[in-house]
């Protein structure tokens, strides 16, 4: 027979000691780092919540870095655009002053300050946030407008904004310096006046004549190219007698001519002399009236607003699709006009060959149906007004700029020139309109004066290849704020890009522009009257208008973006503060109860170890 020793390692009480201290070291350690446990294991059942509110916290933490990143961006922005707004006001205060003394190289010293604003403007306009420039939209990494010297100056094969502008001046003025009219006497009694060309963009166009002259004959305006006469008929009119003739000058705007006959002497300014013995002479003295004062007209108001227009032939990137000049049906035919039908007999103010019923337009895809009468939708009668028609493309393609019809051609306009596309089942009507082929898509300005030499060019062309491109950042459809977005919380986003050619950034710089790199020659007769009226039209330009785009409007979006980023950052504050209390309740342990169960434990152990130190006495001898 043998008997076994007691092994105290492998006995239950030991085994219990040995739990009770692994216990003891558990809790000593919860008391010291106040969590339940040092792996996920010994977490206890609630562990999951935890995980799930620590990857909520990990969300939160990157959307607050990105929220800072942002406001970082918009901040920059928000700067700029204010600075851009300093610049407005100063030139606009210049532009509106009196002072119009030139030095010596035909500027005032408002348009000096408005060059040295441009390069200023261009300089904003270029702002970085770290590698990111901030008005180039989705093309971040590229510099938003191109430097200021070559935009006005060009480059050695490129031309730049001056030159643009007085190519246009030239084709403006034509040759003898008339807004390309031609002045005629075809009769001893007769004065006759036309427009150079049908159809051209360039010029003077006329728009109305009226006429208190007694005994005169007045025809007119109309025919191809557009003319109005005035005959006499051998007969003096009456002293206060007017004729008054109003032109359409090339940024829109109107000028006119008034002349009073007059018997006064010497001849007041703005009259022409009667002679009272030879009427004949007094239709010599309406044609060198005229004359002068349309020479003076297009040497004063047409100038500058060739100057305003040469701009947005440089600087609008707003596309367009510019059909040749077409006429109407009627009895004599005229220059087509928005109130020109699509349809109808001759002789009436309407296209032929017209719509018919079940033709079709169109226009990216969507499709327009001619009917006989009660239009709906996407539908026109065919009797309707071809400014019916565009209002109609107009709000297919979404453009910011509505399409015109200027001296019997008809330009669509589009904000994206790749996407414009247009077809018809009926060429023949579209060709009417005066586009000769399909699909008539857009050409992308810069525009240029089409032939050389200018004052004799009927056309614009398509200046991309030789011409300095202005804005060099992204230029595409959609709008300029989606061009960066951040997502700032689950199911928040925002959007705050910038470009440089929104239509209010582009304005100002185009205005600017104009005024700071327009010159005169400072001993014309014409300088003083030149510099008023660019200065009238700048201040226009640079003042708010109703319904168009104000840099104010872009700080407004990027304002509500922030405050969006704003009110998600106060919702993950709070959100923050209740996951943490639930992975807190989950994986914090309760220094009181640690401390009970460590006295409890402590207890224990101290009971075991008298047992078995009473057990480590025991004998045989003491056993039996």
């Amino acid at each position: 027979m043998s008997i076994s020793s007691i092994n105290y390692s492998s006995s239950v009480l030991g085994a219990q000691i040995r739990n009770i201290n692994q216990q003891l070291t558990d809790l000593s350690t919860q008391l010291a780092t106040g969590k339940l446990s040092q792996n996920y294991s010994g977490m206890g059942t609630n562990e999951g919540f935890a995980i799930a509110g620590r990857s909520q916290l990990s969300n939160i933490a990157a959307y607050t870095d990105t929220i800072t990143n942002v406001n970082v961006n918009i901040n920059l922005a928000n700067t700029a655009l204010q600075s851009l707004t300093t610049i407005r006001n100063t030139v606009q205060t210049g532009s509106a002053s009196t002072a119009q003394d030139l030095n010596v190289n035909g500027q005032t010293v408002a348009q000096n300050t408005a060059a040295s604003q441009f390069g200023s403007m261009v300089g904003v306009l270029n702002t970085q946030s770290g590698n990111r420039y901030l008005f180039s939209g989705t093309a971040f990494n590229t510099q938003s407008v191109a430097n200021a010297g070559d935009i006005i100056n060009g480059t050695t094969t490129q031309a730049g904004f001056k030159t643009v502008m007085a190519e246009r001046q030239a084709a403006d003025l034509g040759a003898n310096g008339m807004g390309r009219l031609v002045q005629t006497q075809p009769t001893p009694s007769s004065v006759r006046v036309s427009e150079d060309v049908a159809g051209s963009p360039f010029g003077m166009k006329i728009a109305a004549v009226s006429s208190t002259l007694t005994g005169a004959t007045v025809t007119g305006p109309s025919g191809s190219p557009v003319s109005f006469s005035v005959d006499l008929n051998g007969l003096n009119p009456n002293d206060g007698d007017k004729l008054s003739v109003q032109f359409t000058l090339p940024d829109g705007t109107t000028g006119q001519v008034d002349l009073t006959a007059s018997s006064a002497t010497p001849t007041p300014i703005g009259s022409f002399a009667i002679d009272a013995t030879t009427p004949g002479n007094t239709a010599t003295n309406l044609n060198t009236a005229l004359n002068t004062a349309i020479t003076k007209l297009a040497n004063t108001s047409l100038v500058p607003a060739s100057a305003i227009t040469a701009g947005d032939n440089f600087f609008n990137t707003a596309s367009s699709a510019i059909g040749a000049p077409a006429n109407n049906q009627a009895a004599p035919p005229a220059p087509v006009s928005g109130a020109t039908a699509l349809s109808g007999a001759s002789p009436s103010n309407s296209i032929s060959p017209g719509f018919v019923a079940g033709d079709t337009i169109t226009v990216n895809g969507t499709t327009l149906t001619f009917v006989n009468s009660g239009a709906t939708g996407n539908q026109l009668n065919v009797g309707d007004s071809i400014q019916t028609l565009m209002s109609k493309i107009d709000q297919i393609t979404g453009t910011s700029k509505p399409s015109t019809v200027h001296g019997g051609s008809i330009t669509i306009n589009t904000d994206d020139a790749a996407s414009l596309n247009i077809t018809t089942s009926n060429s023949g009507a579209l060709n009417a309109l005066g586009f000769g082929s399909t699909p008539v898509t857009a050409t992308q300005p810069p525009l240029r004066v089409g032939s050389s030499p200018a004052s004799s060019a009927t056309m614009l062309v398509n200046g991309s290849a030789n011409t300095v491109k202005w804005y060099t950042g992204n230029d595409g459809p959609g709008s300029p704020r989606s061009t960066a977005m951040a997502r700032v919380d689950d199911s928040v986003t925002v959007q705050y890009g910038a470009q440089a050619n929104e239509d209010a950034i582009r304005q100002q710089l185009q205005a600017i522009a104009v005024f700071g790199t327009f010159s005169t020659s400072p001993t014309s007769q014409y300088a003083g009257g030149q510099v008023s009226a660019l200065s009238l039209r700048v201040t226009q330009s640079l003042t708010k208008q109703p319904g168009q785009q104000h840099i104010e409007d872009i700080q407004t979006d990027l304002a509500m973006a922030q405050n969006t980023m704003k009110d998600a950052g106060t919702r993950q504050t709070q959100a923050k503060a209740q996951l943490q209390s639930i992975i807190d309740q989950a994986e914090s342990a309760s220094p009181d109860q640690v401390a009970s169960e460590l006295l409890s434990l402590q207890n224990a152990l101290q009971a075991s170890y008298q047992v078995t130190s009473k057990l480590a006495q025991l004998s045989l001898v003491k056993f039996l």
